[in-house]
């Protein structure tokens, strides 16, 4: 017992640790996963500052098995390994827990809902108050009037009242509950078709489980007979839910006593885990509470000249649009948010409309002095995501100028794969363990939404406040990390920085359509479609619904009886595309289903969803390019992704017959050849590529006669074809047998084909052997231009995800700096384009292709000049090749 009567806290370590990593998904800047760590931390921290407990003790499940696996063989056979990335938090927690002075304890051969059960049971008998914090239900067959469940994320407690509410049982009898209901996340078996309304009204009416045995031939239906069925093993199933209340522990209650954190040692693990407001949390000389959040509106013009005053004294400004809408062509300009002091922020409201706004300054008198600002080269500008802020203000006549900051291409540039998609909500949580308002909790979801212009000023000034806070906060974070690193610097200010502005330019230009044929297109398709349908009904002798897994497995296996070569994770027969293409070596109706597949995607995706899109003010579909998505520095392309629109199949090059030039012009592309084989002869410096390519070779060629043996002009057909695949493939980390299943070859041969490039072209190997050790080093690979593309999980146990992060280590030096030239190439090409008398405009950048309109008058002298832009963006080892045609369409210009 404890000398003092003071309650225990007995924590649940390992559902903490699982909950934690499941809810919150961070890492460090070298990609190093933290989420786990970090949640358990603010959960310790939140019971010490909720509960200020004397007394506690972190309880964890000791590795290997416990008494119940001797007792069943099967005991939690369906839980899976720990996650990879959850192995090394695990141990980081371990430490966390010991230096911030807390009692930990985990003992071989039992759970940790024995322990603790062990430990409360002993103290709920010494008279001593215990909370257990968990959500196991297991637990509460401990409760009683000493013996409470916390979920203090939750903000819930649960005594004896609380678990007859919840589970319709007393604490006393949860055990029968349980092992009437049974548990799959532990295998334990239950009865079938016995839920937990029904077990909770057996037990209501007849006590336990032994009554109910006992009057088990009345039990009617269904129900019954499986109850009777069930008796041998509602035996087991009990003593597998019941908890060990006698655990040798080898402690006394007042070994958990809680000590003195070890600050040193909880610097240091905060500093490594770059947990920021925890570290600021140890200084003991900064006050616990920070700097109260300073959010204003502007309604006056005395207020607005004095902030634009203090904007030019500072030489900053961090700033964010407020909308209508998210479509720039479309919705309309709605505030202004501005930061110039962290924690500090102001609103400047234009149109709220709802009934009751107060009076707001006048538009045309707002704009005129955010103008003088935006526009004025020694003022600094920061924002997130500054491509659309910049084109919302362009709109109203502002154009900004000077330097800017995008703290979304800071964070993707200091690490691209940090977090997903880089959003300003997921960065403050990460960087500055800050959560945001949401959108939506101002607007509101689906059929009740409004529009920014109908919120309350009030609530719109803390929400668009605090994101023009927010976007200062991270630019201080994250330049002070990319300033002292000079190829990071770089390719920020060279690459990635200068293109926002480009981007904006080609988004807003957009493409025209000709929808007549789109729709056209989509008949036909729904035509074949139907036939194709039709088919593999007549074939399968049955109908089904195409679209479910479920149904084309039971068709496919076992209707027709045709065997799958892998399964999913679920242990089912796969239908994947993979897998179909295997099978429609032997039968018709997979071969089918994948015709079906990729038409019904042709369909949906592009004819149908297209025209959909076209834009009623400019007459043409603006894409969005993303800057911060692909790890490797690649941009992508969404609403609508105009980047994965098939181009070897029929149909797919009749969906870019519709993106056509307007009446008097052309559309030119433009696509580098071959531009990941000469950076891989650049970095590889191999002397076999190198001639190749100063030669002017068909490199394909050239590799197939190097493999195969023979003169370049006996070089047969198929030949070449095995040679680009093996040229291609090893870039991406290729194996034997991934060539073999590409070629339809024995993987033996395919062996043979790799080891004789490798005897040809050792350089490559090498190369490709020094990446992956620069990987494993440093946790990351570089572009020639110095962009970092981090691998995590370059040293995970995981075979499959190691060897994945192998192939990236090859691929991603290639593909991002293929996609850095391109962005160069870019960037010259919008200058040129600015520069010149020109009125051609880019509208399009596919992987390594860049699509232009011109005037017929013009498209030879665009042609040339963009050509030998893109032909100049980067100096190799080998010339830069660029293929250029034109066409009165997307499809004849890519001719």
């Amino acid at each position: 017992m404890t000398t003092d009567n003071s309650p225990l806290y007995l924590i649940d370590g390992t559902a903490y640790v699982y909950r934690a990593y499941h809810s919150t998904n961070l890492t460090t800047t070298l990609g190093e996963p933290t989420g786990a760590v970090y949640g358990v931390a603010n959960m310790l921290n939140r019971i010490m500052r909720e509960h200020d407990p004397e007394y506690l003790v972190v309880v964890f499940d000791a590795k290997g098995k416990t008494f119940r696996h001797d007792l069943y063989e099967e005991y939690k056979a369906n839980r899976p390994p720990m996650p990879d990335d959850l192995r090394p938090q695990n141990e980081q927690i371990k430490e966390l827990v010991v230096a911030m002075g807390i009692k930990s304890i985990s003992i071989t051969g039992v759970e940790a809902d024995d322990v603790i059960g062990t430990l409360a049971v002993a103290a709920s008998n010494a008279g001593v108050a215990t909370f257990i914090s968990s959500s196991d239900k297991d637990l509460t067959q401990l409760v009683n009037e000493r013996i409470t469940i916390i979920d203090d994320m939750r903000g819930t407690e649960m005594g004896p009242t609380q678990v007859k509410e919840k589970f319709g049982v007393r604490p006393d009898q949860i055990i029968d509950f349980l092992a009437l209901v049974g548990d799959t996340s532990d295998n334990i078996p239950g009865v079938p078709l016995v839920g937990l309304k029904t077990a909770a009204k057996w037990l209501t009416e007849y006590d336990s489980i032994d009554r109910i045995i006992e009057i088990a031939d009345t039990l009617p239906g269904k129900t019954g007979e499986n109850f009777r069925n069930a008796i041998p093993q509602l035996y087991l199933a009990r003593e597998l839910v019941s908890l060990k209340l006698d655990v040798d522990v080898g402690l006394d209650l007042n070994d958990f006593r809680i000590g003195l954190p070890k600050t040193d040692e909880l610097r240091e693990i905060y500093t490594r885990l770059e947990f920021n407001s925890l570290l600021r949390s140890l200084d003991a000389d900064k006050p616990q509470e920070e700097t109260p959040l300073k959010y204003s509106s502007i309604m006056d013009q005395a207020s607005l000249d004095s902030l634009v005053s203090r904007i030019r004294d500072c030489g900053f400004v961090a700033f964010d649009t407020e909308t209508t809408g998210l479509d720039i062509r479309v919705d309309s300009l709605v505030g202004i948010s501005l930061s110039l002091k962290e924690r500090e922020a102001y609103y400047i409201p234009l149109a709220h409309r709802y009934l009751g706004a107060p009076q707001q300054l006048a538009q045309t008198d707002v704009l005129t002095a955010i103008k003088t600002i935006m526009e004025d080269r020694n003022i600094a500008k920061i924002a997130h995501n500054i491509k659309f802020d910049a084109g919302v203000l362009s709109k109203v006549g502002i154009d900004i100028a000077g330097p800017i900051y995008d703290t979304m291409v800071e964070s993707y540039v200091l690490n691209s794969s940090a977090v997903p998609q880089h959003s300003l909500d997921k960065l403050a949580l990460k960087y500055l363990d800050t959560t945001t308002t949401k959108y939506e909790d101002i607007v509101g979801k689906g059929k009740h939404q409004i529009t920014f212009d109908l919120v309350d000023i009030d609530e719109a000034t803390n929400y668009a406040a605090e994101d023009a806070d927010i976007a200062l906060r991270l630019h201080n974070t994250f330049w002070s990390r990319i300033e002292p690193e000079p190829h990071l610097c770089d390719v920020f200010r060279n690459i990635d920085m200068p293109l926002a502005p480009v981007l904006m330019r080609v988004e807003d230009n957009g493409v025209r359509l000709d929808e007549g044929a789109l729709r056209a297109q989509s008949a036909e398709l729904q035509t074949r479609i139907q036939e194709i349908e039709d088919e593999i009904y007549q074939r399968s002798g049955c109908t089904f619904n195409l679209s479910s897994p479920k149904q084309i497995r039971e068709v496919l296996f076992d209707h027709l009886g045709l065997t799958a070569s892998r399964k999913t994770s679920s242990g089912q027969m796969s239908t994947s595309e993979s897998v179909l293409k295997e099978l429609a070596e032997h039968h018709e109706v997979p071969k089918l289903l994948l015709e079906h597949r990729s038409l019904f995607k042709l369909k949906s995706t592009y004819t149908d969803k297209l025209p959909l899109l076209i834009n009623p003010k400019s007459g043409r579909v603006h894409t969005s390019f993303n800057q911060a998505v692909a790890s490797t520095g690649r941009l992508s392309s969404t609403d609508p992704n105009l980047q994965n629109i098939p181009i070897r199949t029929a149909e797919g090059k009749r969906i870019r017959e519709a993106f056509i030039a307007d009446p008097g012009s052309n559309l030119i592309s433009i696509d580098y050849s071959q531009i990941e084989l000469r950076l891989m002869a650049h970095l590889s410096r191999d002397p076999g590529l190198l001639n190749a390519f100063e030669r002017g070779e068909d490199v394909h060629r050239f590799t197939a006669s190097e493999v195969f043996g023979c003169a370049v002009e006996e070089v047969t057909p198929d030949q070449r074809r095995h040679a680009k695949a093996i040229n291609f493939g090893l870039m991406y980390g290729m194996s034997a047998y991934g060539l073999s299943q590409n070629l339809q070859i024995e993987v033996g041969q395919a062996q043979q084909y790799i080891d004789q490039y490798f005897t040809r072209y050792p350089s490559v190997s090498e190369f490709m052997e020094n990446a992956r050790v620069q990987a494993r080093e440093l946790m990351y690979v570089d572009t020639i231009f110095g962009r970092r593309v981090y691998l995590p999980d370059i040293k995970a146990n995981h075979y499959g995800r190691r060897q994945h992060s192998e192939r990236a280590a090859i691929n991603a030096p290639l593909q991002g700096s293929a996609a850095d030239i391109m962005k160069l190439a870019m960037i010259e090409v919008d200058r040129w384009l600015t520069d010149s008398d020109v009125s051609a405009r880019m509208i399009l950048q596919v992987h390594d292709e860049l699509v232009l309109e011109a005037p017929l008058d013009e498209t030879d002298t665009v042609l040339d000049n963009v050509k030998a832009i893109m032909e100049n963006a980067a100096k190799l080892a080998v010339p830069l090749d660029a293929d250029a045609a034109v066409g009165a369409n997307w499809a004849e210009a890519h001719d």
